[in-house]
């Protein structure tokens, strides 16, 4: 399945608690046509995401829909989605069980790890399980999310049967953007997704360049930081709840920035 299939900004779902299905809901009739969320109901309720895009009228295979498996450490003791004692294997197993049953789908176009395990032996049995799942046709790709060692990526990769050919990252200054990482990414032929974009960077958005820019575009300033991080091959997440904020999320897609305006952009990600 080739990369060019995802969709060059996702919606993200997480912390949308009941108002989940609503806001898919205006996002998918905004045109957002990429879901991320997750089998994580201490953040995320995919069984609301199943309904608003069931609600929505459009056909599942216009859909890019990805979601996720939580390790045990990453849920709430309160509600694990399956059984916490089983081995990882079985885990995961379940889990994407729950995750066809919420989302009314018998595939997503992505599973991904939504963390590593340690040891490694641990990630290598949910990545297997996660294999099995992909070779019956259940994930069309697999993935990893808040993985920064790229050590342990690099190893995953060598180590797995099915590539991992997305990784998603939260995109901040303090792994220095994923830089080093992203690169080899690249070179890899694996997808990098963005999310807490525009949140962990209000320094960015308010910088002189982008501000600039923005009035220059006649845009906002996160949708030049948006268009940026597409111009990078960088995929974002965008986690608004503003019907507005989607539209111009989505035009982002759309406005193509000078070599040199990325050049410029890019310096202020090296500090």
């Amino acid at each position: 399945m080739p990369l060019s299939n995802m969709p060059s900004i996702l919606y993200g779902t997480a912390w949308k608690k009941e108002r989940t299905a609503a806001l898919v809901h205006e996002a998918l009739q905004a045109g957002f046509r990429g879901i991320d969320t997750a089998c994580q109901p201490k953040h995320y309720h995919e069984a609301l995401v199943g309904e608003a895009i069931q609600l929505s009228g459009i056909d599942r295979t216009e859909l890019y829909l990805q979601t996720k498996f939580t390790p045990v450490e990453g849920q709430d003791p309160r509600t694990i989605p399956y059984d916490q004692d089983a081995p990882i294997a079985q885990q995961v197993a379940d889990s994407f069980e729950v995750s066809q049953r919420n989302l009314r789908s018998d595939y997503v176009d992505a599973l991904l790890l939504h963390s590593p395990l340690f040891p490694f032996s641990h990630l290598l049995s949910a990545w297997r399980a996660m294999e099995e799942i992909y070779q019956n046709g259940g994930a069309l790709r697999l993935g990893i999310s808040n993985c920064y060692d790229l050590k342990v990526l690099q190893r995953l990769h060598t180590e797995a049967r099915i590539k991992p050919s997305i990784v998603q990252n939260r995109f901040y200054a303090q792994s220095d953007y994923d830089i080093t990482l992203r690169t080899w990414c690249q070179e890899a032929g694996i997808a990098y997704q963005s999310f807490w974009s525009l949140t962990a960077n209000p320094h960015l958005l308010g910088s002189d360049t982008i501000v600039r820019l923005a009035m220059q575009y006649r845009k906002t300033t996160p949708q030049i930081l948006f268009a940026y991080l597409i111009s990078q091959g960088i995929t974002p997440l965008s986690g608004t709840t503003s019907q507005e904020h989607m539209r111009e999320d989505l035009e982002a897609v759309s406005l193509k920035l000078t070599p040199d305006e990325i050049t410029q952009i890019g310096k202020l990600l090296l500090g």
